[in-house]
């Protein structure tokens, strides 16, 4: 086995090391080669070959990281069929390649001269472009840096601008792929003091020019288009405008966008206030959520399939002969299964549901561990009592996923998507067996690396034929007919976690959220004096929002002029004191933006719009408000 630091070859059977890392690797040699030795099985070994096995670390190191690389060493040294030598195991890609059968005779003495003579392929470091977004890379992978760098981003700037440059920046620096600024005003003295993006050569200039040119010096692999002419630049994947707007430009963008069911995100920043808001135009859905990785775990312990069922009663037919190395290596999962076998004999066949039956299930497991050791106990047993009350319990649909599956396809976009046909695929096996695909992913457990091994290629292989199933009923579906085989596997893997991000109806009754915000005001309002200002709750930023909009087309617009522009949208409105004060705070800013809440502002809309454009994470439903006062954001869906 050759790593990025030195190498140690392991032969088929056996084992030889030397003690250098890897680069960046914190697990040595030496610890990879006790970890085969314990799995070696000399009635495998097929002397006559010899494999290079290059390591290239590109991730953190851990245990699950190590488990990757013992699974896939192990599967070489076994001669698993099933091993894909061009694969991957987590974080750790494995390149192999086979020495001639004479290499596998030869010993330290010589091994200068095999390494001279039987060179491996070349590694390849890490591009220059991977080195720049390295981190970002970790966050949503090469299919989402792929998305941003397709990615067409218009935006119409207006106003002062600062928030729109703001959120340019922060998708710029990620490395989005193009973007278009329309914007007709001429940089003046204001503008040079509260954005970064111009200076005093660019007074008189085009004020989308000069933020251009610097913008594109953060990055300079990004390309502009000036055209500001929305046909003429588009496709857009994204379209961004900033208030105050004229009002015909804001027609002609959602008339643009609605066309093309294109996303726009409204931005609106004045004084210690601002707010965005997204239109997405239809129902989004999101697969790739990335929920918590302790959370996706799915043993299928109350529906265990056949050869799972078969190697955990395999593993304990003599379970009490077993010597205590062995038993106390037997992975969780074959201990809960034994006893879960021996609960239903003793109650009527029926699983351990309620807290009292699992506290009673736990001790029947306890009863099970052998204590005449020094330790007195087994981990392994401690583990499975431990993952009793995650994994044993009845399968139930997530409220997001119902919504999934209850949803009304109606649009020409919806019923051309393939999610939708993986969806209603997903939903057809949900009918047939009770449960959703499995995910396949086995957690670490203290087992002997070969059991685990065999273990994980059980859940492996039945994800896979799940995986297979739902494609199968995907193709025969509308809209499902060329569906690509990874999206399937994604969504089988991520199905309880799938999200739809504007699945509602907007409330469009300003009045009864106003009446709803206003309560929870005065709630707020009478626990800090019942408590005497020991505990109070957060005041609502919605009449932010709406003192901000009023001044979407007239940024210099009084109060008097913002509340009579409020009011013919909620006519009791000017009965609400703080709706006054807010209202005559956005107008003594008179449309002016103040750089550092404009530039956090714009990281979050930045942040929320890689979400939509990579499709991962779970952006936010509809409207954020940010209070610079208070320093709170508030998300509502209006």
């Amino acid at each position: 086995m050759f790593d990025n630091g030195g190498y140690f070859c392991c032969e088929s059977g056996q084992v030889g090391y030397n003690l250098r890392n890897t680069n960046g690797f914190k697990v040595s040699g030496v610890h990879i080669f006790h970890r085969l030795k314990r799995n070696a099985n000399p009635s495998h070994a097929t002397p006559s070959i010899l494999y290079h096995v290059h390591v290239v670390a590109i991730g953190r190191a851990n245990e699950y990281f190590l488990d990757g690389i013992i699974s896939d060493i192990s599967n070489i040294l076994t001669g698993n069929e099933q091993y894909n030598p061009w694969g991957h195991s987590g974080l750790v890609y494995l390149v192999l390649s086979h020495l001639p059968p004479g290499g596998a005779t030869r010993r330290r003495n010589s091994m200068a001269e095999i390494v001279v003579n039987q060179t491996p392929p070349v590694l390849q470091g890490p591009t220059e472009k991977e080195k720049k977004y390295d981190r970002q890379l970790r966050l949503w992978a090469a299919s989402g840096q792929a998305a941003l760098e397709s990615a067409n981003i218009l935006l119409i700037n207006s106003g002062a601008g600062t928030v729109g440059i703001e959120t340019l920046k922060n998708l710029v620096l990620p490395g989005i792929g193009k973007f278009v600024i329309a914007d007709d005003a001429i940089v003046n003295e204001a503008d040079l003091g509260v954005n970064f993006f111009l200076d005093h050569s660019c007074l008189g200039r085009s004020r989308s020019e000069c933020c251009t040119k610097l913008l594109l010096e953060l990055n300079p692999e990004e390309r502009l288009d000036l055209q500001h002419v929305l046909d003429s630049s588009g496709p857009f994947t994204l379209i961004m405008h900033t208030n105050p707007i004229r009002q015909e430009d804001l027609a002609t963008v959602e008339a643009h966008a609605s066309q093309r069911q294109t996303p726009v995100v409204c931005i609106h920043s004045a004084g210690f206030y601002s707010y965005f808001r997204f239109n997405l135009h239809g129902t989004f859905p999101i697969v790739d959520t990335h929920p918590e990785v302790e959370k996706t775990t799915d043993l299928r312990l109350l529906q265990p399939w056949p050869e799972l069922s078969a190697f955990a009663k395999e593993m304990v037919e003599r379970i009490d002969a077993l010597e205590d190395h062995e038993h106390g290596h037997l992975p969780y999962v074959v201990i809960l299964l034994h006893f879960l076998e021996q609960w239903r004999q003793l109650h009527d066949g029926k699983n351990p549901t309620t807290l009292k039956e699992k506290k009673e299930f736990s001790k029947l497991v306890l009863s099970g561990a052998r204590t005449n050791n020094p330790e007195g106990g087994e981990e392994n047993f401690q583990e499975a009592v431990d993952a009793i009350n995650k994994n044993i319990k009845v399968p139930e649909l997530a409220p997001e996923l119902e919504e999934v599956f209850n949803h009304q396809t109606s649009s020409e976009v919806e019923l051309r998507s393939s999610f939708w046909a993986v969806a209603k695929a997903i939903n057809l096996f949900h009918q047939k067996h009770g449960c959703l695909p499995l995910p396949g992913s086995l957690p670490d457990m203290k087992a002997q690396s070969n059991v685990y091994v065999k273990l994980q290629s059980i859940y492996k292989e039945k994800a896979r034929r799940d995986a297979r199933e739902v494609l199968e009923s995907a193709r025969q579906i509308d809209g499902g007919e060329h569906v690509d085989p990874a999206e399937v596997d994604l969504f089988c893997k991520n199905a309880r976690f799938v999200k739809l991000i504007n699945a509602k109806p907007r409330d469009s009754d300003l009045g009864q959220i106003f009446d709803t915000e206003k309560a929870n005001d005065e709630a707020a309002e009478a626990m800090k004096i019942e408590t005497g200002g020991a505990f109070s709750l957060p005041s609502s930023n919605f009449f932010v929002y709406l003192a901000l909009k009023a001044t979407a087309h007239n940024p210099t617009a009084t109060s008097g002029e913002i509340m009579n522009t409020i009011t013919q949208l909620i006519p009791h409105a000017a009965e609400y004191e703080r709706m006054q004060q807010i209202a005559e705070e956005v107008a003594r800013a008179r449309g002016g933006e103040l750089h550092n809440i404009s530039a956090f502002t714009g990281g979050m809309v930045a942040q929320e719009v890689i979400k939509i454009i990579t499709k991962q994470y779970i952006p936010i439903d509809d409207t954020c408000i940010f209070d610079g006062i208070s320093s709170r954001c508030q998300v509502l869906r209006l």
